[in-house]
């Protein structure tokens, strides 16, 4: 198990293995409850298993006196409009009881080491547009917004449709 120490004592970060797709399931369900998108959480512990397995999407968690308070599921891309890649955190939870006390911090300064011993040159995610504390914490972090731009999806029932036309 790779656990980091990270300036805070008692906080350790540690990377998800197969064996931690139920606990990634119970964080997403979390996310979801305080996203106001519980439904929305259809992920299982076999299929973030196979993702974390074929190394598809990573996750880690932190822990504070040994009690995993959070997570983060990420992956790396790239962009054909920059010509270059990054990280792009996908699912951000801490816990209630110990968010504002610099967890969040950790996890994010973290992801951004992480991508620059990746090479990566940029680390990217998105943030409903009511959770102005979200939206605080991250600027606080440097970040930006790009709010040009809308994110679009085919579901597999459109998507597989639209293969079927080719």
């Amino acid at each position: 198990m790779d656990i980091i120490h990270t300036k805070r004592p008692s906080c350790m970060i540690r990377h998800a293995s197969v064996d931690d797709a139920e606990l990634v399931v119970h964080f997403m369900q979390e996310l979801g409850r305080f996203q106001k998108m519980a439904d929305s959480i259809i992920a299982t512990p076999e299929r973030i298993a196979r993702l974390l397995e074929k190394g598809i999407g990573e996750a880690i968690f932190i822990s504070d006196n040994g009690i995993d308070v959070g997570f983060a599921y990420y992956y790396e891309k790239s962009s054909a409009f920059s010509g270059r890649s990054g990280l792009y955190l996908d699912a951000l939870f801490i816990d209630d009881a110990v968010r504002g006390k610099g967890i969040g911090n950790l996890v994010m300064q973290f992801l951004s080491r992480l991508a620059v011993s990746r090479g990566c040159e940029f680390l990217e995610w998105g943030c409903l547009d009511w959770n102005t504390p979200a939206i605080e914490f991250y600027q606080n972090q440097g970040a930006y917004c790009i709010d040009n731009m809308r994110i679009y999806r085919l579901a597999p029932d459109e998507l597989a449709k639209n293969a079927a036309l080719f």
